[in-house]
């Protein structure tokens, strides 16, 4: 069986972030000017992705779905969830992607995304060992936590600007993608 058919796969959308051990999960997302940035504890077997519309944290005062939107919350919230599942932070390592230029007219927002999730990891101390940023379309990203296995396709333009649409809604509370429930 090859790691395609045994994968299982859980999609991630704007404002949420998922970490998992599972050995055969492969989270995914659509990326415009969006960034994702996927980390993983290759010891551990931890790893995980996040999707960040804006760069930094945003003005002041702001909670639950508008903090969503920043990639300051996102990658915090990406980190503690994997060191709170036993991964460490000396050996995180980190993968970029998105931040397209999907609208000419605007200003590049995709640009400042990357620039932000790049200056933050190495802020953090966590050493990035891949990206695919930029460009003018957006992606469909793969990525294989356990393995740190990624995969980009690029997107159409009519596809690129369906994302854009998507990525102009209102935000949502940032929150993990539940994939299995667990009883007490």
């Amino acid at each position: 069986m090859n790691e395609m058919a045994a994968a299982k796969r859980i999609n991630i959308i704007q404002g949420e972030y998922k970490v998992t051990d599972e050995p055969n999960a492969v989270i995914t997302t659509i990326l415009g000017s969006c960034v994702a940035a996927c980390l993983r504890d290759p010891v551990a077997g931890i790893g995980g992705m996040n999707h960040f519309l804006l760069p930094g944290t945003g003005p002041g005062g702001m909670s639950g779905g508008d903090m969503s939107r920043y990639g300051v919350h996102l990658m915090e919230l990406l980190i503690n969830g994997i060191l709170k599942r036993g991964g460490r932070r000396e050996r995180l390592e980190a993968k970029i992607f998105g931040g397209a230029k999907t609208i000419a007219s605007f200003s590049n927002v995709g640009e400042q995304n990357s620039a932000f999730a790049t200056q933050f990891l190495r802020d953090e101390g966590i050493k990035i060992v891949g990206s695919s940023v930029g460009g003018e379309f957006g992606r469909k990203l793969e990525y294989w936590p356990a393995s740190g296995r990624a995969r980009t396709y690029p997107l159409t333009g009519a596809e690129t600007q369906k994302t854009v649409a998507m990525e102009q809604r209102p935000a949502r509370p940032a929150k993990p993608v539940e994939s299995s429930i667990e009883f007490f």
